[in-house]
């Protein structure tokens, strides 16, 4: 008879490997990212994560900017979510038992309605904020009877089948259609064209990011209000999506606290809502759209998810909150988005390249625009003409490489890079980014340089891989 194989032990595991990420990522996940993240310099291998910082395998520190997208909110393990995920595990409670009402969902529920800035109802736990996107679909449909929705130009709402219907970018669309019917897409911030489509009285619901993450693009003034009325004048509901922009991040806890009085039918949150420590989302809506999905007992369950209330992700949704609030997250981001976004602002006479800074609390963006000089125009034009989405790669590239700083692109064919800091950063890590960022943008005003060189290389190069 054999031995039995000893018991996994995970920490060996990932030592006895530490390393090898993009050798495995190329033989069993997604060998065309591996070659992406290499083609870019990002094919770092990070073995450590606490608050705001990342070390590698060769023990190198970075200051994460990124934050998984926006996940790690609360920086990475952050240790207060951890005890209490440890005690919760350690208490050997039950999860997933499917004929209950978990205690942690309903508590969680009614934490979630407590920082609503209107009269939202009922909570629907999800696993993404994919996931509340289609359920606010579902729930927008069966609610009004109505087929279509509308969503804006730009927009990113998540990438299964009907969340990709409703997606304002076609480099994520192309080789998928055809699409969900009946999903009609606007300019974003033009009311006028928002009421011409609801005017034709088939809209089930209109859906908007508060603050456009492709891009990181500003709703005018009264925007959001204005349209969350002409949604209700016309039958149609009005759905908030705060999946990258809520729990805080823009110096609100939902970014449409900023317009004021907004009346949202459904709110949609994700990304943030456990510390980064599980998947989890919730989609919350008025107790009339509620009644009409869940319109009897034979349909007490007509839409669900395995996953849906698990009692981890509920402990931590509830830890995650109790952060915040403990530690004044929603006014720290607020205070450090306006440091960075006015010492970024700051930079703007200085360098030709700078166009905007566009900002709310601690989601950033930063514009690039063509320069006046001659020599830096034709740069400007030839890395234009190489590829429209590589310009900001300039500035990225040496971010990480130089003053290990991770950043990222906001969006394909547009020369606006992204932040996305955790809000409990510090002046230090302030202080960081914008000197490391200042030594960048010298650097790409000296042509040629250094930077340019490695541009170009990677403009040949996606050229010639696209040619292949």
């Amino acid at each position: 008879m054999n031995e039995p194989r000893p018991a996994l032990d995970i920490r060996a595991l990932m030592k006895q490997h530490a390393g090898r990420n993009y050798e495995l990522h190329s033989e069993h996940v997604n060998p065309a990212n591996v070659r992406t993240l290499r083609t870019i310099g990002f094919d770092r291998c990070y073995v450590r994560a606490e608050g705001p910082c990342l070390w590698d395998v060769e023990g190198t520190k970075y200051l994460d900017f990124l934050s998984g997208y926006g996940v790690f909110s609360l920086g990475r393990n952050h240790p207060e979510v951890r005890r209490v995920l440890t005690d919760f595990l350690n208490a050997d409670y039950p999860s997933l038992v499917k004929m209950e009402a978990p205690l942690l969902s309903g508590l969680l529920a009614q934490e979630l309605k407590k920082r609503m800035p209107n009269q939202l109802d009922m909570v629907f736990f999800t696993n993404s904020g994919t996931e509340g996107v289609e359920t606010a679909i579902k729930y927008a449909k069966c609610a009004t009877g109505k087929p279509a929705i509308l969503h804006c130009q730009k927009s990113f709402h998540g990438l299964t089948y009907g969340a990709l219907s409703l997606n304002g970018d076609e480099s994520f669309r192309e080789g998928f259609g055809p699409f969900m019917p009946d999903c009609r897409k606007i300019p974003f911030n033009d009311l006028e064209a928002l009421e011409k489509e609801l005017h034709k009285g088939d809209v089930a619901g209109f859906i908007v990011e508060p603050v456009q993450g492709k891009g990181v693009n500003l709703p005018a003034p009264g925007y959001l209000r204005d349209a969350a009325a002409l949604c209700r004048k016309h039958g149609a509901l009005f759905i908030d999506d705060e999946v990258q922009s809520g729990m805080g991040r823009t110096g609100r806890f939902l970014a449409i606290e900023h317009e004021g009085d907004v009346d949202p039918d459904i709110v949609i949150l994700s990304k943030a809502l456990s510390g980064g420590f599980v998947p989890v989302g919730a989609v919350l809506c008025k107790k009339w759209i509620h009644e009409k999905v869940f319109s009897s007992m034979s349909r007490s369950v007509v839409h669900s998810a395995t996953f849906s209330q698990g009692s981890f992700a509920m402990a931590a949704g509830l830890a995650a909150l109790d952060v915040i609030d403990r530690h004044g997250l929603v006014q720290k981001a607020e205070h450090f988005g306006n440091r960075l976004g006015e010492g970024l602002r700051a930079m703007i006479p200085r360098y030709e390249f700078l166009k905007e800074v566009r900002w709310r609390g601690l989601m950033i963006g930063i514009e690039f625009g063509s320069p006046k000089s001659l020599t830096l125009k034709a740069a400007w034009a030839l890395m234009h003409k190489l590829d429209k989405s590589l310009f900001p790669q300039a500035a990225i590239m040496p971010l990480l490489d130089k003053h290990h700083i991770i950043t990222q692109v906001a969006g394909h064919n547009i020369d606006v890079i992204k932040l996305l800091p955790p809000l409990i950063i510090s002046e230090e890590d302030v202080q960081w980014f914008l000197k490391g960022f200042e030594d960048v943008l010298a650097g790409m005003h000296k042509f040629p340089g250094p930077a340019w060189d490695v541009i170009a290389d990677i403009g040949r190069m996606t050229v010639t891989g696209r040619a292949r």
